[in-house]
């Protein structure tokens, strides 16, 4: 996604909210401005998709930086992640890409879990950041 290209939400509900201190960012997906989805491959003449929740972590948490950004936060000030996938049997890949962004010693206390479906069947991750940085 490009700089000035931005993704709007999908409903009644802002990306980011800033409440004092504290900065609350809407779950995100790896969907992207033009609509597509990041993480979604044909494999096949069928048309048959391959699902990687690995590419679509990554681009969520990019995702989730760029909404922070837009209120002068970044990845460095969330406190806390809510993470939701359609199979727990991508947790690993998920897990990698999310270790690129944070680590265990300074990062966000997390809380991941299973969920029947989100609201594209594309999607097999979606997370929800609270941030938190001293307002001037």
């Amino acid at each position: 996604m490009s700089k000035g290209t931005k993704v709007t939400p999908r409903g009644a509900y802002p990306h980011v909210k800033v409440v004092g201190d504290f900065i609350f960012v809407s779950g995100t997906s790896s969907r992207r401005s033009d609509n597509t989805i990041a993480g979604v491959d044909i494999i096949d003449e069928m048309g048959t998709k391959r699902l990687n929740a690995e590419v679509q972590t990554r681009e969520v948490l990019q995702n989730i930086d760029k909404n922070l950004q837009t209120v002068g936060a970044s990845l460095k000030d969330v406190v806390d992640v809510t993470s939701f996938l359609v199979n727990m049997n991508d947790f690993a890949g998920y897990n990698k890409a999310y270790a690129e962004f944070f680590d265990k010693e300074n990062g966000p206390t997390r809380t991941t879990v299973a969920v029947h479906q989100l609201p594209h069947p594309d999607l097999v991750v979606e997370i929800k950041v609270m941030a938190y940085k001293k307002q001037s």
